[in-house]
């Protein structure tokens, strides 16, 4: 059976990668998060002292951006394909608030999504991968034979989010990390380059009241029918 291209957009702490990476084992395919490409790169300026004080300093971002290298390495024991920084494992590093809160800044840049834009379409050019982001559907691959655009209650997403900053030892409240989210938001669709916008023929996929099983279900059907009838019509 052929595979696809499933391109994941949404707002953050949706769970697209939780959903994209259960995708990519079920179905064999590639799965590249986006997002933590930009926190990567977000990670490098906080190390380098070209974000401080919450301030970005772009010419020095320019002059260092082709040293910055982000790539995926596919981890046998978790299962899943962790982000590497000029070859330094920093999956961990890249999930802290203090990325989090940057990361928008530096994903405007357009010289930055220039970069990794032509990153992610040279991962995905041969089929048979998952992309989460904020302009996969409507950027990296307009073409995408499926595209799905996630949301969920704003409160539901800080608690998800909340848990996840706990589970790895840091210690925020609620407020902090609704905080963080609700700017996120309005920093991802206000942004002059490639705004998070909902693709015109992409699936909205609410999970508020899904389970991590129930909304995969529902992709996998999703995919599943499309490739059912997109091998009727070639047959």
């Amino acid at each position: 059976m052929s595979k696809i291209t499933v391109a994941i957009d949404g707002y953050s702490s949706c769970g697209k990668s939780t959903l994209a990476k259960a995708l990519a084992q079920k179905l064999n395919y590639n799965y590249i998060d986006t997002g933590a490409m930009y926190r990567a790169v977000t990670l490098y300026c906080l190390r380098n002292n070209i974000i401080v004080n919450s301030v970005v300093n772009l010419p020095m971002l320019l002059e260092n951006l082709s040293a910055i290298q982000v790539s995926f390495v596919y981890n046998n024991i978790t299962k899943s394909s962790e982000v590497f920084l000029n070859g330094e494992h920093v999956e961990k590093d890249i999930r802290t608030l203090e990325v989090a809160n940057h990361v928008s800044k530096i994903a405007s840049i357009k010289e930055v999504r220039e970069k990794m834009v032509s990153l992610q379409r040279e991962m995905g050019k041969h089929k048979g991968v998952i992309m989460d982001g904020r302009d996969i559907g409507t950027h990296v691959f307009p073409d995408a034979e499926l595209k799905l655009f996630m949301t969920a209650d704003n409160d539901v997403r800080a608690q998800r989010r909340l848990d996840e900053l706990m589970s790895k030892g840091e210690h925020h409240t609620l407020d902090e990390v609704k905080h963080n989210i609700e700017k996120r938001d309005h920093d991802d669709t206000t942004r002059k380059e490639s705004p998070l916008i909902q693709a015109k023929d992409a699936i909205v996929l609410d999970n508020t009241d899904l389970s991590k099983e129930e909304q995969l279900n529902y992709v996998v059907k999703l995919i599943d029918d499309f490739l059912l009838t997109k091998d009727t019509l070639v047959n």
